[in-house]
């Protein structure tokens, strides 16, 4: 087992937690909306032996708390990075995490060496009805003061999908997911943060993109979702999309669990780290996040 190292790090006002372990070709996970960094815990624990691995709580998640000043999540990934004397790094982010990674690979392409970008966000959710009827539901709760019914909202609508009974879904994942919600609903949003958004957005520049990236989406996602991992295909010159078939050996939708995820380690095909996109979608059965 390698020592791993917690930290806080100062970023302007901000202290960022984050983790980091091993040594070798750097990996970055970045988590979804509606988790942190614990969903990538048998990622960070399985590549510390030959990676040099880290993860980070983004400001508003987990241990991360917000802090009245104008910041940028793909800023805080680079000063993250500086912080660690890490260079380059291979950047796996999970739906808003995959956005954010892009947000880093367009502003700063030289430190990614590569990305994998599972469940994609481009944040353009505005535009599905679907979401934004959850984001409806949600905000309903939440001005009741229920949070507990807004994490729900969260649970039915990214974990369980839009064709699966709650109950179907890995029940541990579902319940680590609406600790890490919850959380991220209690933290607090004080008067004068402002966020600093890239511009233009990642959306409208994905022919910029040059590094070698994956696309996963799982074949039971949020329709949108699918919609954005093959524009992000489309988009981005030289890249390639897997799509998790619902029975087949290689997960189930979204969510496949990590024995079936042993059988993905050949995703990564023309990407030199293979090991990455079995991890990619070893992770992604955690949570996809789509807005």
């Amino acid at each position: 087992m390698e020592t791993v190292i917690a930290m806080l790090i100062t970023v302007s006002g901000a202290s960022i937690w984050a983790e980091s372990a091993g040594s070798g070709p750097a990996i970055a996970f970045l988590h979804a909306g509606v988790a942190d960094s614990r969903m990538w815990d048998a990622e960070f624990q399985a590549f510390q032996a030959t990676h040099r691995v880290i993860r980070l709580d983004l400001r508003g998640f987990g241990k991360t708390q917000l802090v009245a000043e104008k910041f940028s999540f793909h800023g805080d990934v680079i000063a993250v990075m500086d912080s660690l004397h890490i260079d380059r790094a291979t950047l796996v982010g999970c739906s808003f995490g995959s956005n954010v990674a892009l947000d880093v690979a367009l502003a700063y392409p030289e430190r990614v060496e590569r990305l994998v970008l599972i469940s994609p966000s481009i944040g353009d959710g505005g535009e599905s009805p679907d979401i934004r009827a959850f984001v409806e539901r949600e905000e309903a709760a939440l001005g009741r003061g229920d949070l507990d019914g807004a994490t729900e909202e969260n649970l039915r609508f990214w974990v369980d999908g839009p064709t699966r009974a709650p109950g179907v879904v890995d029940q541990d994942a579902r319940s680590l997911v609406g600790v890490m919600q919850r959380l991220a609903f209690e933290n607090p949003t004080p008067d004068g943060v402002k966020l600093d958004r890239l511009v233009p957005p990642a959306r409208a520049r994905l022919g910029e993109i040059k590094m070698p990236t994956l696309i996963v989406a799982g074949a039971l996602d949020v329709p949108h979702v699918l919609g954005v991992a093959r524009r992000l295909k489309e988009g981005i010159a030289g890249s390639r999309l897997e799509v998790i078939a619902p029975g087949s050996d290689r997960g189930d939708g979204p969510h496949p669990d990590a024995g079936r995820a042993e059988a993905v380690a050949g995703l990564a095909r023309g990407i030199p780290e293979n090991q990455v996109a079995a991890s990619a979608v070893r992770g992604a059965r955690v949570v996809s996040f789509g807005g």
